[in-house]
């Protein structure tokens, strides 16, 4: 049996292009493992907008960087075919970072998490993945929302911001999402209950923000950056928090130095805290976060979408979505239909 796997063979310049990547063979089927070393058969991967950062030679901004003709990184859902580590048995379902390789070995390094019976692997990347507890950690660790206060959340159809902006009102704010396009704005309100939505395609945002919050933003999602990010910092209100999870608007800009914003006077006067942030650094908060989760996802509190995307010799046409803005919600890369079960 062959293992074939995706490798960086240039990096790419703006969008991933044909030729970035090459198909080639890998030898994590033939290679013994080591002690405490599990092998897998990759079922399902995420796409995310920081795999384009990790592309990039831009080494100061403390992001891993994939060396030219490395396999890509990727979050994966796998199944364990082969366990030197008796906390994977073989059988066994796992979340970790891993690569874009049909079968792999994963060590302790790659922080592999078990993933719970009745739960499915589109589950585990998707409504209960990365992304969710991304917007978890952000808005509940680092946002710290109070009942009364205005949330705004920029990317608020996207995997994590649609989670921010409904957990957003699960603690009693009043949320605004931007999104761009009508069918995102429609399903935002409809299907994520959130009354008030800017559409940065047709609207001003800037202008919408000092209309719908005449008394500034007390809580800033930002994922966007750019534009975006300007316009919150230009509408924050006294004592208000802007929580950075990520700046997609610049992941394909070959600058060293991606633009930020202007006016930091109002920043200081207004006494607001910008605070960047990590999934990592709540690891061990995981377990509750995932139990919260869970039961207001089947509860139907909060409601998510997977944009599902079939085939391994297709995953690097797919990745542009995500810079497109063509996905509709998380989307994943399916590579086995092991990933529809729950157990």
């Amino acid at each position: 049996m062959e293992n074939r796997q995706w490798l960086l063979r240039r990096r790419p310049v703006q969008m991933l292009r044909d030729g970035d990547l090459e198909l080639a063979h890998g030898d994590q089927l033939e290679r013994a493992l080591r002690a405490g070393e599990i092998r897998v058969r990759n079922l399902l991967f995420l796409y995310a907008p920081t795999m384009r950062n990790w592309m990039s030679s831009r080494d100061a901004s403390l992001h891993m960087i994939i060396p030219v003709g490395a396999p890509v990184q990727a979050m994966s859902a796998s199944r364990v075919i082969e366990s030197r580590n008796p906390a994977f048995p073989v059988g066994s379902r796992i979340v970790s970072m891993g690569s874009w390789s049909e079968f792999d070995i994963i060590d302790s390094a790659s922080a592999p998490r078990l993933i719970d019976e009745g739960v499915t692997a589109i589950e585990a990347l998707g409504a209960f993945g990365l992304n969710a507890l991304t917007a978890y950690f952000g808005l509940m660790r680092v946002g710290r929302p109070s009942p009364g206060e205005t949330l705004v959340v920029s990317g608020a159809a996207g995997s994590t911001g649609s989670v921010a902006a409904q957990l957003g009102r699960i603690a009693g704010c009043r949320v605004i999402g931007i999104a761009g396009g009508a069918e995102k704005c429609s399903w935002l309100r409809d299907e994520c209950r959130i009354a008030d939505v800017i559409d940065y395609r047709s609207d001003d945002v800037s202008a919408a923000l000092k209309s719908l919050c005449p008394t500034g933003t007390d809580i800033f999602f930002d994922n966007v950056g750019g534009a975006m990010l300007q316009a919150a910092v230009d509408n924050m209100a006294k004592f208000g928090r802007i929580i950075l999870c990520g700046q997609i608007a610049g992941y394909n800009s070959e600058e060293e130095d991606l633009p930020a914003f202007k006016n930091i006077m109002r920043v200081i006067y207004g006494s607001v805290r910008i605070q960047g942030f990590l999934f990592g650094d709540y690891r061990d908060e995981v377990p509750a976060a995932m139990a919260d989760l869970i039961a207001w996802r089947r509860s139907g509190e909060i409601v998510t979408r997977e944009d599902i995307r079939t085939g391994f010799e297709t995953l690097p046409m797919h990745f542009n979505a995500l810079f497109e803005g063509t996905n509709r919600g998380t989307l994943l890369g399916l590579v086995d239909d092991d990933a529809y079960s729950a157990r």
